[in-house]
C-alpha cells in the first residue's frame, strides 16, 4: 500500500519517487514564502538559509524548494550539506527571517523532508503550522513577476559558525588536556566532517567510522542499539573512551561507553545536564517521553524539571519563556540557549566530554552512578483512530495513574510510567515505557500489548 505524504507540525516528509516530488517541494517552498511574506510585513527583501542533508534526493529537494521560494520573491541562503541545528544558526547570524533543513531525520535513504525554522531558529507551533499547511493545500501563493523574483547565493560558513558557538561554552583547553580517544559514527550523513573538526579541535584522537557525508548510510540511521553494534566493537577493538553516534542530520546523539557498551540516547540528556547543573542552577525543559534519570539529576543539583509534549519546538519555547539553562529530548537531543534553541550533537559533545574532564570518571562509572531505570520503546503502524482506541482503552487499566494528556497520553505510576501517542514525522505510534526494574516494565508492555491487540482485532 502507497503510503502517504506526511504534512504536520514537524514539516514534510515522505518517500522520494512516491509521494514526494520536486512540485511538491515547490509547492512547500511556495507555501512557506507566502507565509512569511505576510509576518514580515515591512518593505525589504526577505531571505531564507537552507541547508540539508546527505542524501542523494537531496539537492533536487533543494532546488524544488528553492525555485519555491524564489517565485514569491524570497531570496535563498544556500548552506549545502550541514547539520540541522548550524542551520538553526546561521539564519539568525545572516537576519533572515527563516531557515529551511531538508531532512529526513534518522528515516531510511528512501525519505527525504522538509523541516521549516522560523527567524528565531525554532519550528513554527501548531498554530503557525497548521497556517502554512492550510496554504499549501489550498494554493496561496504570492507569486511575484520576473524582477522581483528570488535569488540564489551560496554561504560556506555553516560549520565554522556553528563550531564557534559550541566552543564558547565549554573549557576546550581543559578537556584538550586529557587526551580522549572518540570513536564518532555519523552513518556518512551531514556532521561527520563538523564533529572530526570539534572533537581535533578538543584534543580528541578521532577514529572515524562512516565520517563522509556520502548519504549511502552504512547501517539503519537511526541511532539505536540494534545500529550501533559495530561501532560498540570498534570502541571496545581501540581501547577508546567513549563511542558517539549522530543520526544523519546531526541534532541527535547517542553514546557507548568504554568497553562498547550502548548505554543509549537517554543518557546524553543525562550526562549534560548533570554538567551544566554543576555550574549552574536554573530548570530544564524536556519532553513527556524523557527518563526519570533527568529528574534525579534535577532534585540532586536543587533544580527543576518542566515537562512539554514531545516535539523540539515544544521543549525550545518553553527553555526561551522559562531562561532553561538546559532542555533536550530522550532521543539524545540536546539544546543549550547558549549555542541555538535547537536540538544539537556537537553540543551534546562538547558538554558530555566536560562531564568526563571535571569528574575524572569513565563513562560506565558515570552511567552506574546515574542510571537505574529499565526503559522500552516501541512503535506500531496505527492511525490516529486506534491509537486514541488504545489510549482510550489504557485510561481503565491504568485508571489509578496520574494522567497527562497533553501529547497522547502519558501515565505516571508509582513504580514507573507509560507514555503512548502518535508520531508527527510516520504513520506510526509510539510506546514508551520506564520502570525501576525489567520485571514491571516486562508486566507492563504485557497489558499494552493485549490492550493494542484487543483494540486492532475489534
Amino acid at each position: 500500500m502507497t503510503q502517504e505524504l506526511i504534512i504536520s507540525i514537524s514539516g514534510m516528509r515522505g518517500l522520494i519517487g512516491e509521494n514526494l516530488f520536486p512540485e511538491t517541494a515547490a509547492a512547500y517552498g511556495s507555501a512557506f514564502g507566502s507565509f512569511l511574506k505576510q509576518r514580515h510585513s515591512e518593505n525589504k527583501k526577505l531571505s531564507v538559509a537552507i541547508g540539508r542533508d546527505s542524501r542523494p534526493s537531496g539537492s533536487m529537494i533543494f532546488s524544488a524548494v528553492a525555485s519555491g521560494l524564489a517565485s514569491v520573491g524570497i531570496d535563498v541562503i544556500d548552506l549545502g550539506i550541514c547539520s540541522t541545528p548550524a542551520v538553526g544558526i546561521m539564519l539568525r547570524h545572516l537576519n533572515c527571517v527563516g531557515g529551511i533543513v531538508i531532512t529526513a531525520s534518522h528515516n531510511p535513504t528512501p525519505y527525504n523532508g522538509i523541516k521549516l525554522l522560523l527567524e528565531n531558529g525554532i519550528a513554527p507551533s501548531k498554530e503557525l503550522a497548521d497556517q502554512i499547511i492550510q496554504m499549501y493545500h489550498q494554493k496561496q501563493f504570492t507569486f511575484v513577476g520576473s524582477l522581483d523574483c528570488g535569488t540564489v547565493n551560496i554561504n560556506d560558513q555553516a560549520n565554522q559558525v556553528h563550531l564557534d558557538k559550541v566552543l564558547a561554552i565549554i573549557k576546550k583547553d581543559k578537556i584538550a588536556s586529557k587526551r580522549f580517544k572518540v570513536v564518532l559514527d555519523s552513518v556518512n550523513g551531514a556532521g561527520g566532517p563538523e564533529a572530526i573538526m570539534l572533537l581535533e579541535i578538543l584534543g580528541c584522537e578521532v577514529v572515524c567510522m562512516n565520517t563522509e557525508p556520502t548519504g549511502v548510510f552504512a547501517h539503519t540511521p537511526e541511532p539505536t542499539a540494534e545500529n550501533l553494534t559495530s561501532l560498540c566493537q570498534k570502541v571496545a577493538e581501540t581501547g577508546a573512551d567513549i563511542g558517539l553516534a549522530q543520526d544523519p542530520d546531526a541534532d541527535r546523539l547517542a553514546i557507548v561507553d568504554e568497553t562498547g557498551n550502548y548505554i543509549g540516547e537517554e543518557f546524553t540528556l543525562a550526562f549534560t545536564s548533570k554538567f551544566v547543573f554543576s555550574q549552574m542552577r536554573g530548570s530544564a525543559a524536556v519532553n513527556l517521553s524523557t527518563s526519570r534519570m533527568i529528574d534525579d539529576i534535577a532534585l540532586q543539583a536543587g533544580c527543576t524539571v518542566l515537562r512539554t509534549p514531545v516535539g523540539e519546538a515544544n521543549v525550545a519555547n518553553t527553555m526561551v519563556e522559562n531562561n532553561c539553562v538546559i532542555g533536550g529530548e530522550g532521543n539524545g537531543g540536546i539544546i543549550d540557549l547558549r549555542v541555538g534553541p535547537i536540538r544539537d550533537s556537537l553540543v551534546g559533545m562538547a558538554l558530555v566530554l566536560g562531564l568526563l574532564t571535571e569528574t575524572d570518571k569513565t563513562v560506565s562509572q558515570l552511567a552506574a552512578e546515574v542510571g537505574g531505570y529499565t526503559m522500552y520503546k516501541s512503535k506500531y503502524p496505527a492511525d490516529k483512530t486506534q491509537a486514541e482506541a488504545i489510549i482510550n482503552k489504557a485510561k481503565t487499566i491504568f485508571a489509578d495513574a496520574e494522567i497527562n494528556t497533553s501529547d497522547g497520553c502519558r501515565f505516571d505510576l508509582p513504580d514507573g510510567w507509560i507514555h503512548i501517542r502518535t508520531s508527527n514525522t510516520e504513520p506510526i505510534m509510539r510506546i514508551i515505557i520506564e520502570t525501576k526494574d525489567p520485571e514491571t516494565a516486562n508486566a507492563y508492555t504485557k497489558q499494552i500489548e493485549s490492550i493494542r491487540s484487543e483494540v486492532l482485532e475489534s
